[in-house]
């Protein structure tokens, strides 16, 4: 059985566009996935502890921070930069401040620049894993727990980096539910026993 000319087009049209579909939805985890495994655009890798291996070689690692354009809070780096061994674990803090009357959650968005040194800057623990919430008036300290992985010195392109800056950028996000709770309910209150 042959198919009419106008259904052959028709159905190889719908095709296109599903295969386009699918393409679409599997980009994000794919791109995700190569940036993560390349280091491309200044992505990070995590880690579960420190290197095992500690060079002799130094590194300065520069840190950077900013705020979205809606974001209420004061956020900066405590120390704007350090220098220690390639494989040896550092730990710098950024200072975070709500001025406002109200609590403000936000997300750090992240990277690393050279982007070939990405690949091999690893965070072992980091306040931008999870969504930090300030309320009126609170200023904190946030460690970020890293190493440069010894790799690096094996590497074409990255195995010249003097200098890895490491950014973030503060973005406001909707408050938890437990907090908005609260917010809306002044009469709740917490009680620990």
């Amino acid at each position: 059985m042959t198919m009419d000319p106008k259904h052959k087009t028709a159905l190889q049209a719908l095709s296109l566009v599903v295969v386009m579909g699918a393409l679409a939805w599997a980009s994000v985890p794919f791109y995700d996935w190569f940036c993560r495994v390349t280091g491309f655009g200044g992505v990070t890798n995590v880690a579960e502890t420190g290197s095992d291996v500690v060079l002799d070689r130094t590194i300065k690692v520069r840190f950077d921070a900013s705020l979205d354009r809606d974001m209420p809070w004061e956020f900066k780096p405590v120390q704007r930069e350090m220098e220690l061994r390639i494989g040896e674990t550092g730990i710098a803090f950024y200072e975070a401040f709500n001025p406002t009357d109200r609590p403000v959650a936000g997300t750090a968005s992240y990277n690393v620049t050279p982007y070939d040194a990405g690949a091999y800057f690893s965070k072992i623990a980091c306040f931008c894993f999870t969504e930090q919430v300030l309320q009126p008036g609170e200023r904190v300290q946030m460690p970020v727990t890293f190493y440069v992985d010894p790799e690096i010195v094996d590497d074409r392109d990255a195995k010249f980096t003097k200098v890895i800056t490491l950014s973030y950028t503060f973005y406001e996000t909707e408050l938890p539910e437990t907090t908005a709770q609260v917010m809306s309910d002044p009469a709740s209150t917490i009680t620990v026993n």
